[in-house]
């Protein structure tokens, strides 16, 4: 079942001369449950597509369907709720308030949305992240790795339709990386959340069991893969 029908999609900057199709109509879509990664140079449009999926953007034409509802026809409030309630955000550098725990953190998108906040979740969750012994820490006493795992939790824990990850390895090492991927692996397998990560990184990408090569604006391969599946914890 599809979660995500893009069709016909195009992000065009600029007139004339002058014109750049980010994106350059194209069309797909994403089952329910699929780790979807999207690979390709700087500038090829990947990100641009992620943030018009996750409504951070606005198309120059084409559709959006999420969970049945054309979320290129919403305006700025309703784009504000959708992104609320229906999609987790994961980007490079964390986006972290600074002055909130890592529980607060996490838990930050039902407060805003005051909904109540399930507490053996949210410890299960936390258990998973290996933030256990730092649930009371700050963003700054925390490493990047630590910060991006709370950033994870804070996209998983509302339990959203799609989790969009952009460059979510980008600003770690190598060990960091992995460790981040391997959790949004877990997400994927454990809690069944519907994966669309961007990444330049191929052997990042080659986590994901489908990968979409993109390429000035276009879709230029999409290939599916099996993979072995496991959803272990990451206790730090």
């Amino acid at each position: 079942m599809s979660i995500l029908e893009v069709r016909n999609l195009s992000k065009i900057y600029g007139k004339g001369e002058n014109t750049v199709r980010a994106v350059d109509n194209i069309s797909f879509s994403v089952d329910e449950g699929e780790f979807l990664a999207i690979i390709g140079a700087s500038g090829s449009g990947k990100s641009t597509l992620l943030h018009m999926i996750g409504g951070v953007d606005n198309p120059s034409s084409g559709e959006i369907i999420i969970d049945g509802a054309d979320i290129a026809q919403f305006n700025a409030d309703k784009l504000a709720i959708f992104r609320r309630e229906k999609v987790g955000i994961i980007y490079q550098f964390y986006n972290l308030i600074p002055v909130l725990t890592v529980r607060e953190n996490i838990t930050l998108p039902c407060d805003l949305g005051k909904k109540k906040i399930d507490t053996a979740r949210l410890e299960e969750l936390i258990k998973d992240l290996g933030l256990t012994n730092r649930a009371m820490y700050l963003p700054n006493q925390l490493s990047g790795g630590q910060q991006q795992r709370v950033a994870i939790g804070r996209a998983l824990f509302a339990q959203p339709k799609l989790i969009l990850a952009d460059e979510p390895t980008g600003n770690l090492d190598k060990k960091s990386g992995d460790e981040i991927v391997q959790l949004l692996k877990v997400a994927n397998v454990k809690y069944h959340q519907t994966i669309i990560m961007v990444t330049h990184d191929a052997n990042i990408a080659a986590q994901a069991n489908r990968i979409i090569t993109f390429e000035d604006g276009k879709i230029i391969k999409d290939e599916r893969r099996l993979i072995e599946e496991h959803a272990d914890s990451h206790e730090a």
